[in-house]
C-alpha cells in the first residue's frame, strides 16, 4: 500500500512509474504527437514532461521545509532553480498554478533529449533526499504526493491518446492491468446486486495513517438508509439497449457495425464487447439512463460503505459517477498544495472507484475523483441503485 509504504519501496516505485511515464512520451513522439491542439483538456506532451519533473523539484528538492509534510508553507521562499538542463526560468514555464493553460504553447520549452535530461536529474536528486529522510509520515508525505502526481498525469496521457485517436502502443505493464480488470468486470453477472438492508452508521472518509488527499480527510459518520447497488458497473448490453429504446445518442467512440457495435480504439476500430462497462459516458448520460431504468446514481458514501463491506464488488474498469456533488468534508483544511482540491468544490461531481488507465498506486475505496458533468473524454461509466 504505497500511502504507508517505506522510503525503500518508495524509491522503487518512483523509479517505475517514471519509467513509464516516460514510455508513453516515447509512443507520443514516435507518433508524432509532441504538438497537440490547445484544448482544455489537453495539455502538450512536452510541457507536460517538463511539469513533472519540476512539481517533484518544487516540493523535494526546493521545498526547505519538506520534512513537514502537510504542516508545510506553501508560499515559503524555495531554493533557486538549479541548472539542471533547465534555465532559470523554470517557475515561468511549469508551474501549473500560474501559468495559464493557453499560455503554454507560446513557451519556448525544452526539448526532448533536455526535458528527458531534465528529469533524470530531478529524479536522482528526489532519491538521494529520500535515502537520507526520516521514516515517519510527514517526512514521507511529499514524496507519495509526487509518486501520485505523476501516476495522474500518466492517466491523462492515456485519455489524451484516446481523444486524439492517437496510434500510440502503450506500456505492457498497463496493458496487462487494463485486461485484467475489464476480465473481472465481465466475469460479473450484470444484473447482480448488494443489498444493505438495514440503516447503517458509516465513517465517510479518512483518518488512518499514511497519506491522504486533503479532500479525503475528515471523517465523520453519515447515516445510510436501506438500499441496493448493482454489483458492477452498467455494461455496453445494458446501455445500448437504453439507446435504442429511445433513441439517445451514440457515446463517442461507438459506431453500428454490420451484427453489433464496434469502439474506436487509439485510432482502430474493434469489435464491442457487449458484457463490458459502458464507458466515456457522461454524468447526464448516466442520468438519463437512471431515468429510463427506474433506477438512481448512489451517493458517494453509499458507493464507498458498498466497496468497503464487499470485497467482491467490481470495480476498477471505469471511473464511476455518484450522485454527490464534490464539496469539502467538515473541518476541511487545505494541504501545501493549494490547487489540488478547494478550488473545485462545488463544481464538479465526484468519480468513485478508478479506471483501466489508473496504475495500482492509485486505486484506493476511499479516493475521490472529480469532473464536470459534461466530460465523456475520461473513462467514465456507471452503475446504479435501486429507488
Amino acid at each position: 500500500m504505497i500511502r504507508t509504504s517505506d522510503a525503500a519501496t518508495l524509491g522503487l516505485q518512483l523509479q517505475a512509474v517514471r519509467r513509464t511515464t516516460l514510455r508513453i512520451f516515447d509512443a507520443y513522439e514516435a507518433a508524432g504527437l509532441l504538438d497537440v491542439p490547445c484544448e482544455e483538456q489537453f495539455n502538450l506532451p512536452l510541457w507536460e514532461l517538463g511539469h513533472i519533473g519540476w512539481f517533484q523539484q518544487w516540493w523535494i528538492g526546493r521545498n526547505l521545509q519538506r520534512d513537514l509534510g502537510r504542516k508545510a508553507d506553501p508560499e515559503h521562499a524555495r531554493l533557486p532553480c538549479p541548472v539542471i538542463a533547465l534555465p532559470h526560468h523554470g517557475d515561468a514555464w511549469y508551474n501549473s498554478s500560474t501559468v495559464p493553460h493557453a499560455q503554454r504553447w507560446e513557451l519556448p520549452l525544452l526539448d526532448s533529449k533536455a526535458c528527458k535530461s531534465y528529469l533524470q536529474g530531478t529524479l536522482d536528486q528526489t532519491l538521494a533526499l529520500l535515502h537520507e529522510a526520516d521514516s515517519g509520515d510527514d517526512a514521507l508525505y511529499f514524496y507519495r504526493l509526487v509518486l501520485l502526481h505523476e501516476a495522474m498525469h500518466i492517466e491523462a496521457a492515456i485519455y489524451m491518446a484516446q481523444a486524439l485517436q492517437a496510434p500510440i502502443e502503450l506500456p505492457a505493464e498497463l496493458l496487462h492491468t487494463m485486461n485484467l480488470i475489464a476480465l473481472r468486470a465481465v466475469n460479473t453477472p450484470a444484473n447482480a446486486l448488494f443489498s444493505f438492508k438495514n440503516r447503517q452508521k458509516f465513517l465517510l472518509g479518512r483518518s488512518a495513517a499514511g497519506f491522504s488527499f486533503d479532500n479525503e480527510l475528515g471523517a465523520h459518520e453519515v447515516q445510510l438508509e436501506a438500499f441496493e447497488i448493482d454489483a458492477r458497473p452498467v455494461s455496453w448490453a445494458q446501455y445500448l439497449r437504453f439507446v435504442r429504446e429511445t433513441g439517445y445518442a451514440l457515446p463517442i467512440y461507438l459506431r453500428e457495425a454490420s451484427q453489433s457495435y464496434e469502439q474506436l480504439v487509439f485510432g482502430k476500430w474493434q469489435p464491442l464487447n457487449l458484457q463490458s462497462s459502458a464507458v466515456h459516458i457522461s454524468w447526464h448520460d448516466a442520468q438519463a439512463y437512471c431515468l429510463w431504468a427506474g433506477r438512481r446514481l448512489p451517493s458517494e458514501a453509499e458507493w464507498e460503505y458498498a466497496a468497503i463491506q464487499e470485497p467482491s464488488m467490481s470495480w476498477g474498469d471505469v471511473w464511476e459517477w455518484t450522485a454527490s456533488d464534490f464539496v469539502a468534508y467538515p473541518g476541511f483544511e487545505a494541504h501545501p498544495y493549494r490547487d489540488y482540491s478547494a478550488p473545485w468544490f462545488g463544481s464538479r461531481k465526484v468519480l468513485r472507484g478508478a479506471c483501466a488507465a489508473t496504475l495500482p498506486i492509485m486505486r484506493n475505496p476511499r479516493y475521490r475523483n472529480y469532473f464536470t458533468p459534461e466530460r465523456t473524454d475520461i473513462y467514465a461509466g456507471f452503475r446504479t441503485c435501486l429507488l
